[in-house]
């Protein structure tokens, strides 16, 4: 089959790094800064306190989001690294070994020894430490860890997700502020997962009702810690 015949496809699973960290970041942006507005205001603090502690929460939020999430996926890559380090020395010390080791690999997915052992023979000669990479580690282009471009995403989408719930509070009347942004934060975090649902590929409704059932946990449980503390402090 010619180039210029084959069909194009567009597979989801290239998506999955970026879309992890920006729906995680938006989600978390919205869902703290949401609860945190909430607590503060359920101990009856001012306007301007509620406001104040928004928006430190949203620049803390979005560097504690972009320091996490680049450790955690340069560790990732680095274990990666030694890894794939290690299949590079194994293929020089023990060729046949790790020959054996492939064949056996296709073998268990249901391909005949022979054949298994020439395909094996075959990506080993083309690009030995590459196969091994693919069907040993199971490592692939696709779901290669950036960290750079996770952490950038994670901090970029928290600090929109934590934006939206502060317009609100500037918005709203300071009577109803927390049935406002309560209300307003459900609706964003329904819309989130309803985007992020179909970016992936997933169900729209399931998507929508977990990031909305535990936002709508975190408000409920963040106001009840402000209003037990005008009370008892």
């Amino acid at each position: 089959m010619k180039p210029s015949q084959r069909h194009a496809e567009r597979h989801r699973i290239k998506r999955i790094g970026w879309l992890r960290a920006a729906v995680l970041g938006a989600n978390d942006g919205i869902v703290s800064t949401a609860s945190l507005v909430i607590g503060i205001a359920a101990a009856d603090a001012t306007h301007g306190s509620i406001l104040l502690s928004g928006v430190a929460g949203l620049v803390a939020g979005a560097m504690s989001m972009a320091a996490g999430e680049y450790v955690s996926v340069q560790s990732q890559a680095d274990t990666e690294k030694a890894d794939i380090s290690r299949e590079r020395d194994e293929l020089i010390a023990a060729p046949a070994a790790e020959l054996r080791e492939l064949t056996a690999i296709y073998v268990s997915r249901g391909i005949e020894t022979g054949l298994a052992r020439q395909v094996a023979e075959q990506l080993m000669s083309h690009d030995a430490l590459g196969a091994h990479v693919r069907d040993e580690l199971g490592i692939s282009e696709a779901g290669s860890p950036r960290p750079v471009k996770a952490a950038m995403a994670s901090a970029a989408s928290f600090a929109i997700g934590a934006l939206l719930p502060l317009i609100i509070v500037v918005l709203a009347p300071e009577r109803s502020l927390i049935a406002w942004v309560s209300g307003a934060s459900l609706i964003f975090l329904a819309l989130l997962g309803s985007i992020a649902a179909r970016v992936g590929g997933a169900d729209l409704l399931a998507g929508a009702w977990r990031v909305t059932f535990w936002g709508a946990l975190a408000m409920a449980i963040t106001a009840g810690v402000g209003t037990l503390f005008t009370r008892f402090v």
